[in-house]
């Protein structure tokens, strides 16, 4: 069986990627070729996953011959298929973390992590993590139940969000708009016409606070969008699909241009 492992030299990179603390602008300019290394090093492990899952199908054929024979080679190639299994569970979690990383995970520096202090605190619909530079909106007050339209006091937070991210401390960064919903399956005929499932709503949402965004001046080319769905919960979700409304969410990262 091939030798399926990840590199100890590209997951130290990985992991030295995204720094903790507050930095200075040239700091940040080295984080963008540190980020875009980590992408890179991101689709050469997808490329390996790929390969592995290829050779793990490869090899429960094998099992199936062997046990249809009756062949001795059975139990060796069981063992073969668990060490797999395991490496691929393993470089899947590996790139889950590395993706998580991109998407947000280091301070931003002290004025603008100020402002949005500020801002989060004038705000009923707002919290801002400053270890991460994420701006989190409760969807609940975003957007009705179901629906993907900015509701008119949740559009004016948006509007003072875009007046920091054009401010001179703000427009060196992109932001990346990420949807997320509970568990609760779409049900009422009408809303699964627009949003056939929590990944359309929670993409669709996404989109609509970026439109929000770009018509208050936020130039596209600094923005793009994410749709999580209903498996990234804060909090776990209530019995049967019951729900958690802190898992329906917004959260904007705001991260160095050309992330």
């Amino acid at each position: 069986m091939r030798v399926f492992k990840v590199s100890v030299v590209s997951v130290a990179v990985a992991c030295f990627v995204l720094l903790s603390g507050c930095v200075s602008e040239q700091e940040y300019k080295d984080l963008q070729v540190k980020n875009a290394t980590q992408e890179k090093l991101i689709k050469e492990l997808q490329s390996e996953l790929q390969a592995g899952k290829l050779e793990l199908d490869q090899l429960k054929r094998q099992l199936n011959d062997a046990r249809s024979r009756g062949g001795i080679e059975a139990g060796t190639l069981q063992e073969q298929i668990n060490a797999l299994t395991k490496a691929l569970q393993d470089k899947e979690a590996l790139i889950a973390r590395m993706q998580e990383q991109l998407l947000g995970g280091a301070a931003l520096p002290v004025e603008l992590s100020t402002m949005l202090e500020d801002f989060a605190k004038g705000s009923d619909m707002v919290t801002y993590d400053a270890s991460r530079g994420i701006v989190k909106f409760k969807s609940d007050l975003l957007f009705d139940k179901g629906s993907d339209d900015v509701a008119a006091e949740a559009a004016n937070a948006v509007k003072a969000l875009c007046t920091i991210m054009n401010s001179d401390q703000g427009k060196e960064f992109d932001i990346i708009i990420a949807g997320h919903t509970d568990d609760i399956p779409i049900q009422k005929p009408a809303t699964r016409e627009k949003h056939p499932t929590n990944w359309h709503l929670s993409a669709h949402r996404a989109i609509s606070v970026l439109n929000v965004m770009a018509n208050d001046g936020i130039d596209p080319k600094r923005m793009s969008i994410r749709g999580f769905s209903e498996f990234r919960p804060v909090e776990a979700n209530k019995p049967n699909k019951g729900g958690n409304p802190q898992n329906r969410r917004v959260e904007i990262y705001i991260v160095p241009r050309g992330t």
